[in-house]
């Protein structure tokens, strides 16, 4: 069973159960509204050494950053910025004292960067590995929210940073290139949390969402929640340094924001990012009708291709 196969059976299993106040799953975040105009987000993620890091290759300061920021970059992406968390912790003998002592110290001033308090959590034992699960706590306005159900057909799709760095410092580490800046991005990411919440302040921003698993894979889900199609320029996707296009297609774990805009207004809100972050947004494409086979269309300067793209999906 994948994972997106046993996503599928949870939901099976749970649709009957009451909801008791909260939006049905699909998007970065579940949300519960709380009156006054204000809903919470609430968002959860797991890191299992050997299957999403090796100690080898990842000092514990910087997963201690990565794991809250992979978790800030969900609550940013639904436009909402995270005010608390939950840690746990499973850990074996050797990773007790020193491993945790870091870990806990590169959490913790990411923490204090973004202003999120760590709210409670849990510790325990493990024979080998080391497990890490985070929840993150949001809030936004509700007229802030983005979901992944709000794309419309003519809407531009585009992307707020350079991608392919962490899948070309996945590969660096693996090669055992520890030190390069792709390796270092890979370890350590960046949520963009002043990004998302200014652009779920934008009304002309509709759908939304975090790039996690790579382009070929993320973007799907806006197609299959909005019921839309989608054709993508390869020419305009922006690869970062040190990287190439199939990274930047299928690599995951860029945590760049994904989204479509209104493309009459997308000038204005273009020069309006620029002026407020220093850097570029990137038009990649644009929202179709749906899509008879759910498919991406990719286009090399007008052309249609078809290459195998596949984001990232590890087994269940």
């Amino acid at each position: 069973m994948t994972e997106f196969e046993l996503i599928a059976r949870i939901g099976q299993l749970f649709e009957e159960m009451p909801r008791n106040g909260f939006e049905e799953p699909g998007d970065d975040c579940t949300v519960l509204g709380v009156g006054c105009g204000e809903s919470l987000l609430f968002t959860a993620d797991l890191l299992t050494e050997g299957i999403h890091f090796l100690r080898a290759t990842t000092p514990p300061y910087e997963l201690g950053r990565k794991a809250l920021a992979v978790n800030l970059s969900d609550v940013a992406a639904m436009g909402g910025r995270s005010v608390a968390t939950l840690l746990s912790l499973a850990l074996p003998p050797d990773a007790a004292d020193d491993w945790a002592e870091a870990f806990l110290q590169g959490y913790r001033d990411l923490s204090a960067e973004e202003g999120v308090t760590l709210a409670g959590g849990d510790t325990t034992s493990s024979r080998r590995d080391i497990t890490v699960n985070v929840t993150v706590i949001g809030r936004a306005a509700d007229r802030c929210i983005k979901r992944r159900s709000d794309a419309r057909a003519g809407d531009a799709i585009v992307v707020a940073g350079a991608l392919g760095a962490s899948g070309a410092g996945l590969r660096d580490l693996l090669a055992g290139r520890t030190d390069t800046p792709n390796a270092r991005i890979h370890n350590a990411p960046v949520a963009q949390t002043a990004e998302g919440v200014w652009l779920g302040e934008r009304t002309e921003v509709h759908a939304m969402m975090d790039l996690s698993d790579g382009l070929a894979s993320d973007l799907r889900h806006i197609m299959e929640r909005s019921h839309v199609g989608a054709a993508i320029d390869v020419e305009r996707i922006p690869v970062a340094a040190g990287a190439d296009l199939a990274a930047a297609v299928t690599g995951g774990e860029d945590y760049k924001l994904l989204f479509t805009a209104a493309p009459e207004a997308l000038p204005e809100l273009r020069r309006a990012f620029e002026a407020r972050f220093g850097r570029p947004l990137h038009p990649i494409g644009t929202i179709t009708d749906t899509a008879a086979d759910g498919a991406i269309v990719w286009l090399d300067r007008g052309r249609r291709i078809r290459p195998d793209w596949h984001g990232y999906e590890h087994n269940a």
